[in-house]
């Protein structure tokens, strides 16, 4: 490459690629109408093709005398089957179906089904070099019916029972007429296997019909003659004779007994009345006798005329005597009487308790009877179920006998499917598209040329420019030079704190670290760990969350902030958690170190849109640590975890910075192991590496990460600042 030494790292200069292709419009402009040329001569040189379609609709069909009940049966049945739609396509493509049409047509006699009479040039070199077999190779029928099924398209369209049939022709008439010829075919192959299916059911009912009926013949026959034999007559059609009878008789004994039980009781009533001296007129028997009517009649005469007669005679008088003499004697009548309807009553209830006595008798005989022809009517029933059961098949059989005679006619026995849409001659050409082809052609040779024209500038050299300095290099330069400049805030000097133990180490211990030693320093690898290859690494890995561990205290967490900016400026949505128990890095992004934070927002202080906060010199975002007390932020430290996934949802990235914090308290931040673990070591010292290496990979954490550099990073925050 021109102009750009091997070892240096070099850019593309997107500006010089846009330059070279103006500067070569024309040439690529010149290129662009001749492509575009070709290829409307070559659109134009194509011989057209034309194609044409018909549509079949598969539906359940009868003939027009067809009853709603066949109908709505034949409706239910499998053509609304999604796999026999399927099943119609494929027999619409069938070897014996496309054989027809091609016979019916002629098509053997037009060169277009021919691959051997119109090969074209590049079939033949094909065919040379044993890329494609010689069409000759195979029978006239065979390659008649390949060409065929090329320009044919046979498929169900979606959501319906409807199959279009399409073919694409060099002759337009020719493109319209396969598809209805098709159609045609389709519609007398399906009426033909209906005719098929009647006519052999026909003749297969007709030998079955006659056997069944002599069968039902015998039968009925064995019925007659089994009940004239066992006197199983019956009386109304559904019971016999003895069942019949003894109904009878327990219904009149149980006449016989209610009246024996109401004349009992009538007795009964007339002797309580007679045993008691009470007066008998009330009781319904007595009062229905003409003769006791009459004595009541004649004493009460005598009772009136006494009354009468007591107003102007004594007690003595003969006249009195005598009609109190009458009246006893007939108050003697009429208890006479009443003995006699007594005696009448009860003459009712032996007879009919001797009735009762004959009817029970005679229902013992009769159940014995009954019993025997209970007997003999299983096999009755037997026989009779024989006799329906073939009856019931006979008559079936002369049901579907009469259906598929009266279908034997092909007008009866239309197909299912009828034809929706004819295929027409088309008038315009499905291929090729001139204008289409035409638009297609020019954007595309555009676009190659300038693709061509940009490759050769970029191997040529003079589109890629020399980086001289890497991306630390340049930020450093960058904050130096707005520090040089008269409006930048002067130079704050870094003050280094002693390490200061994270608020995760709060809830693990409630004293305070005071001191953390410190190891020697092993020699950095700036390439493998250095800020900015930890940041390609979060960039592509796509982490959502990783937890920045300082055991150095506020150099590590400087580092850390440094890594946050670089990925703000990569384009990444990042925010940074301040859990660090100094406060450093809310002390270098934050404008007002009085912000609310984490712990504000833990101790339900402060909303939680109220925590976030800009960083001052980047586009990340910032949650600070906080004023309120540490101690009472972290006994709530279980909601960190819904904190970090509400973030995660929101940002590309979300750094937590626990400054010098361990295993323990970064097992209480989150639950889960897959989160990136960054080690920020401003200078690697072995021993506290491999430690905490050992002891995060014992844990689950399989992704550990190194990064060195927190001294150089401190500095340049501090020139920033």
């Amino acid at each position: 490459m021109s102009g750009v030494a091997r070892d240096q790292d070099v850019d593309i200069d997107l500006g010089q690629l846009v330059r070279a292709v103006w500067a070569r419009r024309l040439r690529i402009l010149a290129i662009t109408l001749v492509g575009a040329g070709v290829a409307f001569t070559g659109a134009k040189i194509m011989s057209p093709q034309f194609r044409s379609e018909t549509r079949i609709l598969i539906e359940p069909r009868a003939p027009a005398f067809a009853s709603t009940q066949q109908a709505n049966d034949a409706s239910a049945g499998p053509l609304m089957d999604e796999l026999n739609i399927a099943s119609q396509v494929q027999l619409l493509q069938s070897a014996d179906l496309l054989k027809k049409v091609i016979n019916d047509l002629k098509l053997y006699n037009l060169p277009e089904f021919d691959d051997a009479a119109n090969g074209s040039a590049m079939s033949s070199i094909l065919v040379k070099l044993h890329l494609k077999k010689n069409p000759l190779e195979n029978p006239p029928e065979e390659r008649v019916i390949d060409a065929f099924v090329e320009r044919l398209q046979v498929y169900q369209v979606p959501g319906s029972r409807v199959i279009g049939i399409s073919f694409t022709s060099k002759d337009p008439k020719l493109a319209a007429a396969i598809p209805n010829a098709m159609a045609n075919v389709y519609l007398s192959t399906q009426s033909g296997a209906k005719l098929d299916s009647n006519s052999e059911a026909t003749r297969w009912l007709e030998p079955e019909i006659e056997g069944l009926r002599g069968k039902v013949s015998e039968a009925e026959k064995k019925v007659a003659e089994y009940r004239t034999s066992h006197g199983l007559l019956q009386t109304n059609g559904t019971t016999t004779f003895p069942a019949q009878q003894l109904n009878d008789i327990s219904a009149e004994l149980t006449r016989v007994r209610g009246d024996k039980a109401n004349a009992e009781a009538r007795a009964q009533a007339v002797r309580n009345a007679l045993s008691s001296g009470e007066a008998s007129d009330t009781l319904p028997d007595i009062m229905s006798s003409q003769a006791i009517q009459r004595l009541k009649a004649t004493e009460s005469g005598l009772q009136s005329q006494i009354s009468d007669l007591q107003t102007s005679l004594l007690n003595n008088h003969p006249r009195l005597k005598s009609l109190r003499a009458q009246l006893s004697d007939i108050r003697a009548q009429i208890r006479q009487e009443t003995q006699k309807i007594l005696a009448s009553i009860d003459n009712e209830s032996k007879v009919a308790d001797l009735r009762a006595s004959e009817l029970e008798r005679q229902s013992d005989t009769v159940q014995a009877n009954s019993a025997r022809a209970g007997e003999d009517e299983v096999g009755l029933n037997a026989l009779e179920r024989e006799a329906t059961a073939q009856r019931q098949l006979l008559e079936t059989y002369l049901v579907r006998y009469r259906e598929a005679a009266s279908r034997a006619d092909s007008n009866s026995s239309p197909a299912d499917a009828r034809i929706v849409s004819k295929a027409i001659e088309p008038v315009d050409p499905y291929f090729p598209k001139v204008v289409p082809i035409v638009v297609v052609a020019t954007v595309a040779t555009l676009i190659l040329s300038a693709i061509v024209t940009m490759l050769a500038e970029l191997f040529s050299g003079r589109a890629l420019r020399a980086v001289d300095a890497s991306r630390e290099a340049i930020e450093a330069e960058t904050l130096v030079e707005d520090r040089d400049t008269p409006q930048a805030a002067p130079v704050i000097a870094v003050v280094r704190k002693p390490v200061q133990p994270s608020m995760l180490a709060v809830v693990a211990d409630e004293d305070p670290v005071e001191d953390v030693k410190a190891a020697e320093a092993a020699p950095e690898d700036e390439n493998e760990f250095s800020i900015a290859s930890v940041a390609d690494y979060l960039a592509g890995s796509r982490a959502p969350l990783a937890i920045a561990i300082s055991p150095t205290g506020d150099n590590g967490s400087a580092a850390t902030v440094l890594l946050t900016r670089m990925l703000a400026d990569a384009g990444r949505r990042v925010i940074l958690i301040d859990m660090t128990g100094s406060g450093y890095p809310t002390e270098l992004m934050a404008e007002d170190q009085a912000a609310l934070g984490v712990t504000d927002l833990l101790c339900g202080e402060a909303a939680f849109g109220d925590t976030i906060h800009g960083d001052h010199l980047s586009d990340a975002h910032l949650i600070p640590q906080g004023q309120s007390d540490v101690r009472r932020a972290m006994r709530g430290v279980d909601r960190l975890s819904l904190l970090l996934d509400a973030l995660a949802a929101a940002y590309d990235l979300v750094v937590v910075e626990c400054g010098s914090a361990d295993v323990a308290g970064v097992s209480r931040l989150t639950r889960s192991r897959d989160v990136e673990i960054i080690l920020s070591l401003p200078e690697v010292e072995e021993t506290i590496f491999v430690a905490l290496m050992t002891e995060f990979q014992a844990a689950g954490y399989e992704r550990v990460v190194l990064m060195s550099g927190g001294e150089a990073a401190e500095q340049r925050l501090g020139q920033a600042a």
